[in-house]
């Protein structure tokens, strides 16, 4: 298991739709498993596998508050089945939107069907921020981040922002 690393906005990878997973075999899940120790390390909800630069269907999270009960969730070719029209708002951010947080609307509960680590089939009925993360990492699979969601002002301060930043950082 590694860690690896997290690509940030702005980035033309992470605009990338993401292609399905044919079979989950062994370097799948040894991918999910480097993901949950990446987004462990960056003290993360979810991570979706393009954010560390592969372009698979694959997501994991924990949304458990526990830090001594972890309680993985492995998603590979996620698909949304049905989403509540009821609209839930979160304040969202994202691990490669660092720093950066937004009030965002989305459906309250959904339905997602998906294979396991294992490769098996789940259903599963979300609500509450399971939903949520769901849904905001399932963007990710279609090149889609929060601030997608946001004005186009508020969006080109926080581009702008990180753009600034990375070019900081690189100049070291």
């Amino acid at each position: 298991m590694a860690i690896r690393t997290i690509i940030t906005e702005p980035n033309k990878l992470l605009r990338q739709i993401s292609k399905p997973v044919a079979v989950v075999g062994s370097e799948e899940q040894k991918l999910m498993d480097d993901m949950l120790d990446t987004m462990y390390d960056a003290n993360g909800i979810g991570l979706a596998a393009i954010q560390i630069g592969v372009p698979k269907r694959i997501i994991v999270m924990d949304i458990s508050k526990d830090e001594n009960k972890k309680e993985p969730r492995y998603f590979v070719n996620p698909i949304i089945k049905n989403k509540d029209p009821l609209k839930a708002t979160y304040e969202e951010g994202c691990l490669s939107v660092p720093n950066q947080f937004a009030e965002i609307d989305r459906p309250s509960k959904c339905e997602v069907e998906y294979l396991d680590y294992d490769g098996k089939k789940q259903l599963i009925k979300a609500d509450g921020l399971l939903a949520t993360c769901i849904q905001h990492e399932m963007d990710h699979l279609e090149g889609i981040l929060f601030i997608d969601y946001l004005s186009k002002l508020k969006r080109s301060m926080i581009i702008k922002k990180l753009s600034k930043l990375k070019s900081n950082s690189a100049e070291v």
